[in-house]
């Protein structure tokens, strides 16, 4: 299959060109997999691109939808005054923490706050040997999305972004990363702060603990 993408305004500029072609194997490809290839084929668009919309065929669709033979993708970059949540994801990837960064920083930033969760090797004085996290599908991006506009709703002028990783994770490896932007490192501290302290509250993200000798359990799962 064969899709045509487009781009528009920085897009545009940063993919040195107006439109591309790209052809996959299978008979129908989902979103992000047309994404990864745009980032994958122009670099300097890559860090940019999950804060663009996609169009298909002339219309906003849902993110669900998965691209036909023969659909045409716009590429379209925020509006004035757009959304200043600039990165928000759940995936089942490495998380990329200069993209995190990037996604937030811009000239009127003087304090970027960076927080990693990262997966360590004890829990409650036993040993952690792995963590599992699942979320629910369809609500938990829209949900951290929601927690990190309302943040920035009461930080005016900041940026915030926040990448929580799901699937098996070992000891070391980084499950959350959440960055803000402010004019002002107290506001950078404040809203980063908020962020991750709201993402763990309400985004139906769940935590299951491995130990040592091979038993499990659910994090905060009462009996």
């Amino acid at each position: 299959m064969q899709v045509s993408v487009h781009y528009y305004a920085a897009a545009k500029e940063l993919a040195g060109c107006d439109s591309s072609t790209f052809e996959f194997a299978t008979a129908s490809v989902a979103q992000t997999e047309l994404r990864r290839a745009v980032a994958e084929r122009f670099p300097r668009l890559a860090a940019f691109l999950e804060r663009m919309r996609l169009a298909v065929n002339g219309d906003f669709v849902d993110m669900t939808r998965e691209l036909q033979d023969g659909d045409r993708v716009d590429v379209l970059p925020p509006v004035a005054g757009g959304s200043p949540v600039v990165l928000c994801r759940i995936t089942d990837r490495e998380i990329s923490l200069d993209e995190t960064r990037k996604a937030v920083a811009h000239p009127g930033a003087g304090g970027v706050c960076i927080f990693h969760g990262v997966v360590r090797d004890h829990a409650d004085g036993q040993a952690v040997s792995r963590l599992d996290y699942e979320a629910h599908e369809s609500l938990a991006e829209k949900e951290m999305c929601r927690v990190l506009s309302g943040v920035a709703a009461e930080h005016p002028g900041s940026r915030i972004a926040a990448v929580h990783r799901v699937g098996s994770l070992v000891v070391g490896d980084v499950a959350v990363c959440v960055a803000a932007s402010a004019a002002h490192r107290d506001e950078a501290f404040a809203a980063c702060r908020k962020a991750i302290d709201r993402i763990k509250e309400t985004v139906p993200l769940w935590k299951k603990e491995w130990g040592a000798d091979g038993d499990a359990r659910w994090v905060n799962l009462e009996d």
